[in-house]
């Protein structure tokens, strides 16, 4: 166990170095351009680091299953936070999605707390409930309850595409935890209508979708990020065109150093970059799931499951964006995405990740 906590800190760290070369690579010139300083990004993106490692090894020096008796709470502040946020002058508007707290240096997305904060209150629920969590009364309508008031609320920021991944993560848990495939199934058949007012109804949600089937429609409005995103991966072919040499982070791609990142590294790195980015990925999650197995009991077991699913949803989706194979989502890459709150709780599920496998070594 020791060994996997040394090697999913390493492989952490491996792609957070990644994510600072890349990070200076693909906003200096717009960086310089917009602020006259060229490591500006750069600079607040060292300091997010070092609050994510101070995260890290604080949630490190206290025993995790001490979190179960603050499960409830930290869901409640979770759901004060998400509604604070909609409030006018408190929550910081941008682009029409009111989904931060701004302050002096830092920008605050509540939804990220929310996310580990409900996957800590299911971990917990389930080992309270043990058997009774297979039952509708008892099991699975309180988590849904749950689920719905936390989803309910970052859908109104809007933010669709951490609705839908918080929602995946939460029904793997309950899967895995012995909860009957028909009745999770049925749920989601039930909420398929929904969904589909949820996409159609809003325009800018219609034209992301209409722009995945076919980006060249409206190659100078919906399509543009796909069609720039696709000719940055196909432009580095195998080898790349060197690092620091990408044509489309010079205001091409939008948002080259927070969604489409992964763009600028098949750029740049080519497909060799690119596929070593998904080896790092593809080594954590079987780190996570390692220390999971291994975890003493069935809160460690379900918290690491839950925080393992949600970074590899992410950073899945991340990519499929980038390739243009799922819609632009908005969900930046775990580790090497630019962001505040975003990369920092990913931080806090490595060092809890790192808890777990470190109580793991004496069952």
């Amino acid at each position: 166990m020791r060994v996997l906590r040394t090697n999913i800190f390493m492989t952490s760290m491996m792609l957070i170095c990644i994510g600072i070369v890349m990070i200076y690579s693909a906003s200096g010139i717009y960086a310089l351009n917009q602020y006259k300083d060229g490591m500006f990004f750069l600079k607040r993106h060292l300091m997010f680091i070092l609050i994510g490692l101070a995260a890290t090894f604080f949630v490190m020096a206290f025993d995790y299953r001490k979190l179960k008796k603050y499960a409830r709470p930290a869901l409640w502040v979770a759901v004060f936070l998400l509604v604070l946020v909609l409030v006018p002058h408190i929550g910081r508007e941008v682009s029409g999605a009111r989904r931060w707290f701004r302050f002096k240096f830092i920008s605050f997305q509540p939804s990220s707390f929310a996310c580990i904060a409900l996957i800590v209150y299911v971990a917990d629920f389930i080992e309270r409930k043990g058997n009774f969590i297979r039952t509708i009364r008892w099991g699975l309508a309180p988590v849904m309850a749950v689920l719905g008031l936390i989803s309910g609320l970052i859908l109104i920021e809007p933010d669709l595409g951490t609705t839908l991944a918080l929602g995946a993560v939460v029904f793997i848990m309950l899967y895995v935890s012995g909860v009957r495939l028909t009745y999770l199934g049925t749920i989601i058949v039930s909420f398929i209508p929904a969904l589909y007012l949820l996409i159609f109804s809003v325009p800018y949600r219609r034209m992301r979708i209409l722009a995945l089937l076919n980006p060249w429609a409206d190659p100078r409005g919906s399509g543009f990020q796909i069609i720039q995103s696709q000719v940055a991966l196909g432009s580095g072919g195998i080898f790349g065109t060197g690092l620091g040499h990408s044509q489309q982070k010079l205001f091409y791609l939008p948002a080259a150093h927070t969604d489409f990142i992964f763009s600028i590294i098949g750029e740049e790195l080519g497909l060799i970059g690119t596929i070593g980015v998904i080896i790092l990925f593809v080594l954590f999650i079987k780190q996570g799931l390692m220390i999971a197995k291994h975890a003493p009991d069935m809160f460690g077991y379900f918290l690491a499951l839950g925080l393992v699913l949600l970074i590899s949803l992410k950073a899945m989706v991340n990519i499929g964006v980038s390739c243009g194979i799922l819609p632009t989502k908005g969900l930046p890459l775990p580790f090497i995405s630019y962001g505040g709150s975003s990369f920092i709780f990913d931080m806090v599920s490595v060092g809890l990740l790192m808890n777990i496998g470190r109580a793991g070594e004496y069952p």
